[in-house]
């Protein structure tokens, strides 16, 4: 990551960058061509957050492209995070996807594998994967750094024409709860190395292991060459923590927190009340620069939540 100048212009770049504390939300397209879906989200997220992450076909499903409403985003004031998956598209289609895409006015791009197919609406889709999620952050580095294609063509148009790089803000994903454990902070080294600018991580319902995996970072110093962003997800029932503990790979819950849901009269207060003491940790926690909220189709409850939490208001939003 260069530290020493702006490389896109981004909001979320200018607020990590100035030291304040960051707040990023989730955004998921429609399953259909509704383009005021997006516009009624955005609306909820829009001075509440400093970006928004846009999902690229989430949990294998068809959806509205994530290009397509982070440009609806960029009309409603809000800044999107464009996430990007290696499992639809070859570095052909990724490139030529990322030029677009800052083409029309986008600077944040997280870059993912995606989930398999197989757990969509499409399971029997042919799958890609043509480069990997550290493939994908390292190419685009060397499009903005480099100024040249993942073959080695220098990005313009004919020999004599004018370098029109993309100028972007390059993220990626940690999962500190992912087997085998050792490895996790070998995995941040190598996308840091590769080129990524920020991080955001997995869910976190394991404040014991998330403080080990930064006390790692930060014994490899890992904080100071890239800003994490930790993920909090407000549980809104005892279910959805049984079933996330049991189905979603890379999630671990300690028991406390499953009593606690259990136990609550009001199971979605209590979910909010443990998500903002997770917050309040991480505010105070050396290393970690900002959230990543994950309301997951709540997005009406992401100002209560900043505002209980106290990160808000949000820095004046600069573009340009």
């Amino acid at each position: 990551m260069n530290r020493n100048s702006e490389v896109s212009g981004s909001n979320l770049e200018r607020v990590l960058r100035s030291g304040e504390f960051a707040l990023t939300g989730e955004l998921g397209p429609p399953k259909s061509a509704d383009r005021n879906n997006v516009i009624e989200k955005a609306k909820y997220l829009k001075g509440n957050v400093d970006a928004a992450n846009i999902t690229d076909n989430q949990t294998a499903i068809a959806r509205l492209s994530s290009i397509a409403s982070g440009v609806i985003c960029l009309e409603q004031g809000l800044e999107p995070v464009v996430q990007i998956t290696t499992r639809d598209r070859n570095r052909l289609a990724i490139q030529s996807d990322v030029l677009g895409a800052a083409a029309l006015g986008i600077k944040n791009i997280l870059c993912l594998t995606g989930d398999h197919q197989s757990f969509g609406n499409h399971p029997d889709a042919k799958n890609v994967f043509d480069i990997d999620s550290l493939q994908l952050v390292n190419m685009l580095y060397k499009m903005r750094e480099e100024k040249i294609f993942e073959c080695g063509d220098v990005i313009r148009n004919g020999k004599k024409g004018r370098v029109a790089e993309p100028r972007i803000f390059i993220g990626a994903a940690a999962n500190p709860f992912a087997e085998p454990l050792d490895y996790r902070v070998m995995r941040l080294e190598k996308k840091i190395n590769a080129g990524a600018d920020f991080i955001q991580t997995q869910v976190i319902y394991n404040m014991e292991r998330f403080r080990q995996w930064m006390q790692d970072v930060r014994e490899k110093k890992l904080h100071e060459k890239v800003y994490i962003l930790a993920g909090v997800t407000p549980l809104k029932s005892a279910r959805m923590a049984r079933y996330m503990k049991e189905n979603v790979s890379g999630i671990t819950f300690t028991e406390d927190i499953i009593r606690r849901m259990e136990r609550a009269e009001d199971q979605k207060t209590e979910g909010r009340k443990i998500a903002l003491e997770q917050i309040e940790e991480l505010k105070k926690m050396e290393g970690v620069h900002g959230v990543h909220l994950m309301a997951i189709g709540g997005e009406k409850s992401v100002q209560g939540i900043a505002e209980e939490a106290g990160l808000l208001p949000r820095p004046p939003a600069v573009t340009g």
